[in-house]
C-alpha cells in the first residue's frame, strides 16, 4: 500500500522590508546595470558624443551671432552657452533611461527581478543611480571639451562643484520621467522616441542658449518657470559666466533655492509614479 503525499505549494518569496535593505537593493541592482554598460562601451561612446558635438556647432557655428548683453563676441556666448549645453546633456539622458527599463521589461527580466525578494523600487531606483553614474561621466568629458573651446569658471571651485552637483540632481530628476515612460510603452524605439519629443521643447523654450528677455512676452513666462531654466541659470550665476537673466521671475531670482525644489518635486512626483506604473506592469 503506497501512501501519496502532496507536495506543499512554495509560495512567492516576499519583498524584505526596512531602509537599509531597499538601499542594499538599489545598489546591487545599480552594480548590475553599471557592468552592463562597460560589456557595451558603443552605448557609453555614442552618448559622450552628442553633446561634445553640440558644444562644438553652437560655439562655432552660432557665436558670432548671438548677442549676450551688449556683446555679440563669440567668446562671450560660449561661456554663456555651457551652462545649458551642460543641463541639456544631462537631461537627454533621460531617453536612454526610459530606453533600458522598457529594454528590460521587453525581454522579461524586470520579471524575474520581481520573483526575488527585493525591495519594490530597488530595481528603478537601481537603474537610474546607474544612469547617473554615465551622465557624470558625460559631464566630466564635456567639460574637457568646454575648457578647450573657452569656456572658463571665474567663481571658484567649490561654487563649480555645487553648480555641477545641481545639474546632476536635475538629470537624476528627470530620469525619473524617463523611468515611467520605459514602463508605459512596449518597445524600447518607442520609450526612445517618447523620451525626446518632450525634451525638444524643455530645453528650447528656455535660457539655455538665448537670452530669454529676446523672447516675445508670453514665451519668456514660461521660459522663466522652466524647471530646466531654474537650473541653467543657477549655473551660469555659480559659474561666474556671462548672461545671468535679471528678470523679476522668482525662479530668476533665487535660481539655486528654484532649482533644488524643482529637482526635488519632480523626483518625488515621478518616483512615486513610476513605482506604482512597475507595481502594476509587471503584476
Amino acid at each position: 500500500m503506497s501512501i501519496q503525499v502532496e507536495a506543499a505549494p512554495i509560495a512567492a518569496p516576499k519583498p524584505r522590508g526596512g531602509i537599509g535593505q531597499s538601499v542594499n537593493d538599489s545598489l546591487v541592482v545599480a552594480k548590475r546595470n553599471l557592468i552592463r554598460m562597460t560589456r557595451i562601451p558603443e552605448m557609453i561612446i555614442f552618448g559622450m558624443i552628442q553633446p561634445v558635438m553640440f558644444v562644438v556647432l553652437f560655439s562655432y557655428v552660432f557665436g558670432g551671432s548671438m548677442q549676450i548683453g551688449n556683446s555679440t563676441s563669440p567668446e562671450v556666448y560660449r561661456e554663456f552657452l555651457m551652462a545649458g549645453i551642460f543641463a541639456q546633456t544631462v537631461t537627454f539622458a533621460t531617453a536612454g533611461a526610459g530606453a533600458g527599463i522598457a529594454d528590460d521589461m521587453h525581454k522579461g527580466l524586470i520579471d524575474r527581478f520581481r520573483s526575488l525578494p527585493m525591495a519594490r523600487g530597488a530595481v528603478l531606483t537601481g537603474r537610474t543611480l546607474a544612469d547617473l553614474v554615465q551622465t557624470a561621466l558625460t559631464v566630466v568629458v564635456l567639460v574637457v571639451v568646454a575648457l578647450l573651446v573657452g569656456w572658463r569658471v571665474h567663481e571658484g571651485i567649490p561654487k563649480a562643484l555645487g553648480a555641477f552637483a545641481l545639474l546632476l540632481l536635475l538629470g537624476y530628476a528627470f530620469s525619473w520621467i524617463g523611468a515611467l515612460i520605459g514602463l508605459s510603452v512596449r518597445t524600447p524605439e518607442a520609450a526612445t522616441s517618447g523620451g525626446l519629443i518632450w525634451l525638444f521643447p524643455v530645453t528650447f523654450i528656455s535660457n539655455a542658449f538665448v537670452d530669454s528677455s529676446n523672447l516675445t512676452p508670453w514665451l519668456r513666462h514660461i521660459a522663466e518657470w522652466n524647471p530646466f531654466s531654474a537650473t541653467v541659470q543657477a549655473c551660469r550665476e555659480l559659474f561666474g559666466n556671462p548672461g545671468v537673466s535679471q528678470s523679476d521671475a522668482w525662479p530668476m531670482q533665487h535660481p539655486v533655492l528654484a532649482s533644488i525644489i524643482w529637482s526635488v518635486v519632480i523626483i518625488v512626483v515621478f518616483r512615486t509614479l513610476a513605482v506604482r506604473k512597475y507595481r502594476s506592469a509587471t503584476a
